[in-house]
């Protein structure tokens, strides 16, 4: 065995399942399934074997759509007290699922052994035993999962490695300790974990971690430093209670901090993609803020950073954000200095001095919207056209005669109808279009694309994807000023725009105006460039 080589096993698909708010189709783990095999995982988790139909219709579907390079596990457990495994239903199904990898967990801990299996240690060696023998002479590769194992090693570190030794000694491939509660340290693991393998040396261990006490990665590596070869974890960290220890971070710190092999070169690049990809299926908000993969994990706001980044990256990037496929990013506020604007118009594409009077003009118009209530962090695409605006080079391709919004709702159980009256002046002619939606900035979105579209094709393709509201002054109550957020996407890029406003509805016509314009002034920009 490489001693250097360290396993990556995804439990998206079962741990991950099992978090708040998720849940997977078949096609969605049978496409989940295919992005880690190729993305290089080297197990994949697909579900709990005798736990739903779903599962099991998911493992009968993978049979006849077998993984490159990837092995799919099916997840189960140890047989159940006073029965002999050939006769217990979860470990048939577990045979059943036509895997060529069964994980099956077992209790280490004397208090689950007693309170939870309510049977005797001795019973509970037995179905360890008994289980992980079946599966091999069915050439299964078995996985152990040591349930508990790092509080039931506190316990009582006898019984635990008993329970170790019984699953060995019948053949299991891998030991996995696992941290289930999720609670202990990084020191509580590397040093139970040490002894683990110096108690079974040539014993090939692995740990599973949960991320209770926000330690889920630090434990992975630890468990790894003390001698696991083998790592469990979900991607984006997913997974029941606070989640599992999210296999992205632990994957990048193995390779680029550690020094350890787990996936091909080639696939770093790809860990922001699979991040996203993830997350979408799950039908989950990325977290910005995620190490490494996060919108957030390379931006930078303040001043001195900006400019020391843009002198040597090293000042305040630990790694270069292309390794893991992320980007830099520079924020822009009233925090920004020079360097935050020339980085930032420099990454738009556009050209001038950082010495230039236009720069400190950009700032001195952010400083005075910001104080309004504008926030461009979020909203690129109204920054770029700010900078437009304040060197003269902006051209409106449209102008706004007026508009006029009506919500009508004539019985308590009546559906509320919305409907938009828009007048705008487009290449010297004047349209007038109606719309209606779900509210008035949907029915404003339709008026203003029934509008635009005739003249501007390309906006067919502009879709809104987020939309945001925050109130600035709630002490104001319902005449408070508000901030709108909008994010639109054409397919191939996504990019916010912003509005502020006493009035709810101008504020996000501000932002959906921006969002148009700033679809058009790009692919103004990119036809000149050709």
């Amino acid at each position: 065995m490489n001693a250097n080589r360290v396993a990556i096993y995804d439990s998206t698909l079962r741990d991950g399942a099992q978090a708040e708010g998720v849940s997977f189709s078949v096609a969605g783990k049978v496409r989940i399934a295919r992005r880690l095999a190729a993305f290089g995982i080297d197990y994949i988790e697909g579900g709990f074997a005798a736990s739903n139909p779903k599962d099991m219709e998911f493992f009968k579907q993978m049979q006849r759509e077998p993984l490159d390079g990837a092995r799919l596990a099916a997840f189960g457990s140890t047989r159940r007290a006073g029965r002999s495994a050939a006769e217990d239903a979860g470990v048939q199904a577990l045979l059943e699922a036509g895997t060529s990898v069964t994980t099956i967990f077992g209790k280490s801990w004397g208090l689950h052994v007693r309170d939870v299996l309510r049977t005797t240690p001795e019973e509970n060696l037995a179905m360890i035993a008994d289980t992980v023998r079946l599966l091999k002479e069915q050439g299964r590769e078995t996985i152990y999962d040591a349930e508990h194992f790092y509080d039931g090693y506190k316990d009582d570190a006898t019984y635990a490695l008993a329970t170790l030794r019984a699953a060995a000694e019948a053949g299991a491939d891998a030991l996995v300790l696992c941290d289930t509660n999720g609670g202990c340290l990084p020191d509580d693991i590397e040093g139970i974990t040490a002894a683990v393998a110096q108690a079974l040396p040539g014993a090939a261990l692995g740990i599973h971690a949960h991320n209770d006490s926000g330690c889920g990665t630090a434990n992975s590596l630890a468990g790894v430093r003390a001698g696991a070869r083998h790592v469990q974890g979900t991607v984006n960290g997913i997974g029941e209670r606070c989640g599992n220890a999210d296999l992205l971070p632990i994957i990048a710190n193995l390779a680029l901090k550690m020094g350890y092999t787990c996936l091909k070169p080639e696939s770093l690049a790809q860990l922001r993609e699979v991040s996203d990809f993830v997350f979408e299926l799950a039908n989950l908000r990325p977290n910005t803020r995620a190490p490494f993969v996060g919108q957030s994990a390379f931006a930078h706001k303040a001043g001195m950073h900006v400019d020391g980044v843009r002198k040597n990256p090293r000042s305040f990037e630990h790694i270069d954000p292309a390794l893991v496929g992320n980007a830099r990013r520079v924020l822009v506020s009233e925090l920004s200095g020079a360097s935050n604007v020339f980085l930032k118009a420099v990454e738009m594409g556009l050209q001038f001095d950082k010495s230039s009077p236009e720069v400190k003009e950009i700032l001195q118009t952010l400083e005075r919207l910001e104080r309004q209530g504008y926030e461009f962090e979020a909203a690129e695409g109204s920054f770029k056209l700010l900078i437009q605006k304040v060197l003269r080079a902006h051209r409106p391709f449209f102008t706004l005669g007026a508009f006029r919004t009506i919500v009508e709702k004539q019985r308590p159980d009546a559906t509320c109808v919305t409907e938009a009256t828009l007048k705008l002046v487009v290449n010297d002619q004047q349209t007038h279009t109606v719309g209606e939606g779900d509210g008035p900035v949907d029915a404003l979105n339709q008026a203003l694309r029934r509008a635009l579209i005739p003249l501007y094709p390309v906006l067919e393709q502009v879709r809104l994807v987020d939309y945001q509201v925050r109130i600035l002054d709630p002490e104001e109550g319902t005449a408070a000023k508000t901030r709108v957020l909008i994010e639109s996407s054409d397919g191939r890029r996504n990019w916010g725009t912003v509005g502020v406003s006493g009035n709810l509805i101008e504020a996000s016509w501000e932002a959906l105006v921006d969002s148009f314009e700033y679809k058009l002034f790009i692919e103004e920009s990119e036809r000149a460039a050709s």
